[in-house]
């Protein structure tokens, strides 16, 4: 028989005082009030250098989980990339130099896929026109595939960036934007093949597809404006091809400047995969290389160049739990999968000894203010029932609602997501009280307790920089928590689980006061 330490994660789930367009302080949430009131409690810092951000940078469920795995504050990607521009020793390393060369060898065209955003969660648009530039002074001639936002960033804020792209791309020879296309369809991570296949064809076939629901425009802000006149954000604009743009040829070089990984894999693995079976491409250029920013997956590690390999981070929470022989559980809907697993493990796609995983498929919805359920009810019957199974020393669950449904700017969407989690999070709590077990429950950081954005008016649907509530279930009388960040939720748990907390985790417990 196993006493859990469980670590429930309300992805999206922030703390605001104000009640005003707070779907968390709007919705109905009995279990939730009661627990943050008379359990052990906190609020955690969830952006900026507190989880290796730069200073005002607000954090992400990427970001979070790797913090809440790693117990320390984990370095991310962005602050890396930015350095290495500042200092120059992006352009002197070996694979951008590699990079070059073998587009060069080619046909001497690079294609840079990614994000055009100032948000700075999957990519910073700062990249790419400093990417841009060193590309064309090194002879090579440029296409931009303009993947839009209006998630991390104000739904209609695209615009501004393609009109700084055109500026960087203005002055350089050859150098131009060849499609543009919203997140919702290039970055596609639930196998919605439907989604990243119209953002392939644009990409690859250009002026000459025949695929149903691709566009033409004249200009990437013509494409934009159409789409808004349709009602239209820029999370859903159409793929979209620019002027003239030809499509790929073979011998071009394709650069994906997007620096995390779960977003773009589906879309990179129709360019790389010689058995992609995702859709029936309309065909494949033989490309002189393929590159990406970051470590994206295993399966495209052999074809992909990287441009900032990993740096693996030893002792965190799963493999120190292993280590001591106990059995641990991961768990989450398809959409918060990877960062129970890959996330949590520091970004690695590593199972430890003991470790078990269940994947529950996220809903087949075009949007999920449309169902703000999600498959919470049926996690959380899963959960319960792995609890009572008393098989598990540790079990991390994640609830993807607050932050998925968050993400729509639908504010009554969103406070029935809310409501759902806490009806989910009541009948996990009573199951693991039952089995005398302790619950650790948090949030990976801010997003659905503001669902109105105070500058425009409009909706918000981005993340938020705002603290997250933390409080503890099932601890010993007497027991307190003080305030602390993500990193210090690892610590924690290994207190929980009387687990000596390894020196690399330089996270501490937030366990301020034990009877």
């Amino acid at each position: 028989m196993r006493r859990p330490v469980v670590l429930c994660i309300l992805d999206g789930w922030g703390y605001r005082r104000e009640s005003a367009d707070n779907a968390v302080a709007l919705a109905e949430t009995p279990v939730f009030d009661k627990w943050f009131a008379a359990a052990p409690h906190c609020l955690l810092t969830t952006h900026g250098k507190a989880v290796g951000l730069p200073e005002g940078q607000f954090g992400n469920s990427e970001v979070g989980h790797m913090n809440l795995g790693g117990g320390r504050v984990m370095l991310q990607e962005l602050p890396r990339i930015d350095a290495a521009i500042e200092d120059g020793s992006l352009w002197q390393a070996t694979p951008f130099v590699e990079l070059v060369q073998s587009a060069r060898g080619g046909s001497g065209c690079l294609h840079l896929v990614g994000l055009v955003s100032p948000g700075g969660v999957h990519a910073h648009e700062r990249h790419l026109f400093a990417i841009a530039r060193a590309a064309a002074e090194a002879g090579l001639r440029l296409r931009v595939h303009a993947i839009l936002d209006g998630r991390d960033t104000p739904p209609r804020s695209a615009a501004a960036s393609i009109e700084k792209l055109e500026s960087v791309l203005g002055p350089l020879p050859d150098a131009r934007i060849a499609t543009v296309c919203g997140r919702y369809h290039a970055m596609d991570r639930d196998r919605r093949w439907e989604r990243t296949r119209v953002a392939y064809e644009a990409m690859v076939a250009g002026r000459d597809t025949a695929a149903e629901g691709v566009m033409r425009a004249a200009s990437a802000i013509d494409a934009i404006r159409a789409s808004y006149a349709r009602d239209v954000g820029d999370e859903f604009v159409p793929a979209t091809v620019i002027s003239d743009y030809a499509g790929m040829a073979d011998g071009d070089a394709l650069l994906c400047f997007n620096f995390r990984a779960d977003r773009v894999r589906q879309l990179l693995r129709a360019f790389c995969l010689e058995d992609f079976d995702g859709f029936a491409r309309v065909r494949r250029p033989k490309l002189s290389v393929l590159a990406g920013m970051t470590h994206y997956a295993e399966d495209l590690a052999g074809c992909m160049l990287v441009l900032f390999p990993p740096q693996p981070a030893d002792d965190l929470m799963g493999e120190v739990v292993a280590r001591a022989g106990l059995k641990q559980l991961r768990m989450a809907e398809s959409e918060k999968y990877p960062h129970v697993t890959f996330f949590f493990n520091g970004g690695e796609e590593r199972v430890y000894p003991g470790e078990e995983r269940i994947l529950v498929p996220s809903p087949k919805v075009a949007t999920y203010d449309l169902q703000p359920e999600m498959s919470a009810p049926e996690l959380a019957d899963r959960c319960v029932a792995a609890i009572g199974e008393e098989r598990f020393d540790f079990i991390l669950v994640n609830f993807a609602n607050p932050d998925m449904v968050g993400h729509t700017g639908v504010l009554g969407a969103a406070i029935r997501a809310v409501a759902t989690v806490d009806r989910c999070l009541g009948r996990i709590i009573e199951a693991v009280l039952g089995v005398g077990g302790a619950i650790l429950v948090t949030a990976d950081h801010g997003n659905c307790e503001l669902m109105r954005d105070p500058a425009t008016g409009g909706p918000h649907t981005a993340h938020t920089t705002n603290p997250v509530p933390c409080f503890l279930v099932g601890a010993a009388s007497g027991t307190s928590l003080r305030d602390g960040r993500l990193g210090d939720v690892a610590p924690t748990l290994l207190a929980l689980l009387d687990i000596p907390k390894p020196a690399a985790m330089t996270g501490h417990s937030l366990i301020a006061r034990r009877a």
